[in-house]
């Protein structure tokens, strides 16, 4: 009985140490890992600099900018695209169905066209503000967004710099809708609306901020899509940067 209960100490503390050394191993092992990622943490690979991987997601947004400046910025960029063309904006939709009812619809269908014209000629001017703000980026941010999803740049990019972008784009669109003749053509519905004796409550929404606001969501989808197809696409990476952070 002595002999077999000894036995079973004897077991028990090989078993712990058993144990003990495992653990040192694991320990040592995650220890490995942790330095390993530290040391990697921006993208997993010593060949890729911190400075390299905010630079290529800076090019990538960069990239998505000229790409749709150039599908946006010419006749029917707006009009002739159904994802954006721009009808009337939600408040003066009223509007439109009431003068088309009465006979007004080409009046209507000059002002929608007119707009979108002036859409089409706002963002070619939106280049430098849109670089300028990608520019703000800190380095932090940028290396926080290489690992991400498809669009997980263009989301922060977008969630950083609406607003600024809107305030500095917008006197662009005023130009181009003044332009373009639109504000006028929007202004003559809008007038022939008030007029009319069953309207009891005048409206005039705001076409700038509409415009600018629809311009602004436009080129962010481009640039999206840009984003996706550099992080999925290796022929969309068109330069050796972007071939050595995004091709990891």
């Amino acid at each position: 009985m002595l002999k077999r209960s000894l036995l079973v100490l004897l077991g028990f503390f090989c078993l712990q140490a058993s144990q003990a050394q495992f653990l040192d191993k694991l320990s040592k092992k995650l220890g490995q890992k942790n330095t390993t990622t530290t040391a990697n943490k921006t993208t997993g690979n010593t060949n890729v600099t911190e400075g390299e991987a905010g630079s290529a997601i800076k090019e990538a947004l960069m990239k998505g900018v000229s790409a749709g400046i150039s599908k946006l910025n010419k006749t029917d960029g707006f009009f002739g695209n159904e994802i954006y063309k721009l009808l009337l904006p939600p408040d003066a939709v009223k509007i439109g169905n009431t003068l088309r009812s009465l006979g007004f619809g080409k009046q209507v269908d000059d002002a929608i066209l007119q707009i979108n014209r002036s859409a089409e000629k706002a963002v070619g001017f939106a280049a430098p503000i849109f670089v300028n703000a990608i520019k703000q980026m800190t380095l932090t941010d940028a290396l926080n967004l290489v690992r991400g999803g498809n669009n997980s740049a263009t989301e922060f990019f977008k969630s950083k710099t609406t607003d600024q972008l809107k305030a500095a784009f917008s006197p662009v669109v005023k130009n181009s809708l003044d332009s373009t003749s639109a504000t006028r053509y929007y202004s003559d519905i809008v007038t022939t609306y008030n007029k009319l004796p069953t309207t009891f409550n005048k409206v005039n929404p705001d076409l700038q901020d509409y415009v600018t606001t629809m311009a602004v969501n436009a080129l962010f989808d481009q640039i999206g899509k840009e984003e996706a197809a550099i992080r999925a696409n290796p022929a969309a990476r068109t330069t050796d940067l972007l071939k050595k952070v995004f091709g990891m």
